[in-house]
């Protein structure tokens, strides 16, 4: 009984951001989405002045998250997808944006947290 309860808590807990049918780790999911926050970051920052490498690292960003996003259903698909948007506005390489688009990544994080709950 006691091995069928956790079995029950551990599916629920996986699934509570997919679709049925759809096991989901939003661990993974919000794991996977930081690393390509902080990725990007790390490119945008060493490149602080390169339009070029600023709008290359974003459209790498934006492209791994819609590739994550698509592994996803639900809530979880809809903040890494506003994410994955968020990058996409960065492809051209907008030094002023930069700093405005930092500052909601926090928000993504949020979102994608929030989405697993």
């Amino acid at each position: 009984m006691a091995v069928a309860a956790a079995t029950l808590t551990l599916a629920v807990l996986t699934t509570a951001c997919g679709a049925l049918g759809q096991a989901v780790d939003c661990n993974s999911a919000a794991t996977e989405a930081s690393k390509i926050m902080t990725d990007w970051s790390s490119e945008v920052t060493k490149n602080a002045a390169d339009t070029k490498a600023i709008g290359t690292a974003s459209k790498t960003a934006a492209d791994k998250t819609k590739e994550l996003a698509g592994k996803y259903d639900g809530e979880v698909a809809a903040a890494l997808n506003e994410l994955a948007g968020g990058f996409e506005t960065m492809e051209k390489g907008d030094l002023a944006g930069v700093s405005e688009f930092t500052g909601k990544m926090n928000g993504f994080s949020t979102k994608i947290t929030a989405a697993c709950t």
